[in-house]
């Protein structure tokens, strides 16, 4: 058991996974890992996709730079995909969902449209993610977190704050 935990936030773009990961590490001290921050800043980027309007993730790339900073432990993750993580890497994974009304109009607002769109409007009525998260970990590990008003983040942050420090005392106790 790692003295600290890792924490995977997932969820279809528009979900507030990145609000969330980053609420998440101010009140627990645990590491905010931006996947596509990281992505950009260590070209883990394979050219261009013109029919999403964004580029390619190179994922062994991606998982060879963040490799050792998981291991260490103490990091939370937010990604939209979560299938090519290391399964021994989380401790716990949350997928947002969102209303899709409300999943709408947030992407409209980043300027979504077309195919780019209506994918992940598709992605989330089939709840794509979160069958990715229960396929790749295990299940007494994933929970569904819903994701459509500020009081629903209040509340997850609440939730996953007091799971992070329940993890951390369980860890000096083992110790």
């Amino acid at each position: 058991m790692r003295s600290l935990p890792n924490i995977l936030v997932a969820g279809t773009p528009g979900t507030g996974k990145s609000t969330l990961a980053q609420q998440i590490a101010e009140e627990t001290g645990l590491e905010w890992l931006d996947i596509s921050a990281i992505a950009k800043e260590n070209k883990c980027l394979d050219g261009y996709d013109s029919s999403y309007g964004c580029h390619v993730l190179n994922e062994e790339k991606l998982l060879d730079e963040i490799e050792d900073r998981m291991e260490e432990g103490g990091k939370v993750v937010d990604y939209h995909g979560c299938d090519f993580f290391p399964k021994r890497w989380f401790d716990i994974v949350f997928v947002l969902r969102t209303d899709n009304t409300v999943l709408y109009d947030r992407l409209i607002g980043r300027g979504y449209s077309g195919k780019k769109l209506e994918d992940n409007l598709q992605c989330e009525i089939f709840q794509t993610i979160l069958d990715e998260a229960r396929e790749s970990y295990s299940p007494e590990i994933v929970f569904e977190l819903p994701s459509n008003v500020s009081s629903d983040m209040e509340s997850n942050l609440e939730k996953i704050t007091q799971w992070a420090e329940q993890y951390k005392q369980n860890a000096i106790q083992t110790m």
